[in-house]
This record gives C-alpha cells, structure tokens and sequence, in this order.
C-alpha cells in the first residue's frame, strides 16, 4: 500500500510539472505575440471577464482571439495546477498516516 502511494504522489508530481511546462510554452507563445503587438492590461482582467469585454477588448479590437486564448491558457493552467496540488498534499497526509 505505502509503495501505491508513493508511486501514486510521483505520478501526480511528473502530471502536475508536464502541465506546467506545457501551457507554460503555450502561453509563452501567446504572451510574446501580446508583447509584439503592445497589449497590455492587468491582473484584474484576466479574473474578471466583464472587466476584460468593457475595458480591454475595445482598445486592441484585432487581438481578440490571442487575449482570449492568453486568458483561457493561463486560467487553465492555474486551475489544473491547483487540483495536482491539493492530490498531492491529500495523498502525502495518507502516506503520513501509513507510514508506520
């Protein structure tokens, strides 16, 4: 049971720094055409979409769709990697308990 676990937190670490690195370069890819286009907005857009309609998309009209997938890597991958995160910390608290 102690050897599942541990192979089972390894697997989540490895899954949790694959997603990382994967929308890490998508988003990389997104944020440097943002950055060659000077695109600019805030940390508030990106959590607030009714922010984002009203206030950002107005002013870069033909960057829409790179704002938007920008937003929905980023949103994923911080999504994705909380959810690793909290399974990592739930199986490290069992393999804590069954150590002995």
């Amino acid at each position: 049971m102690y050897i599942l676990l541990i192979s089972i937190v390894i697997g989540l670490f490895a899954a949790m720094l694959f997603i990382n690195i994967y929308f890490r370069v998508k988003v990389l890819k997104t944020y440097k055409t943002l950055v060659q286009n000077r695109v600019e907005f805030g940390a508030a857009h990106l959590f607030n979409k009714a922010k984002m309609e009203q206030e950002i998309m107005p002013k870069y009209p033909g960057m829409q769709n790179e704002i938007q997938e920008f937003v929905r890597h980023l949103r994923y991958s911080i999504r994705m990697a909380s959810v690793l995160l909290f399974l990592i910390t739930v199986f490290g608290a069992i393999l804590m308990y069954f150590r002995d």
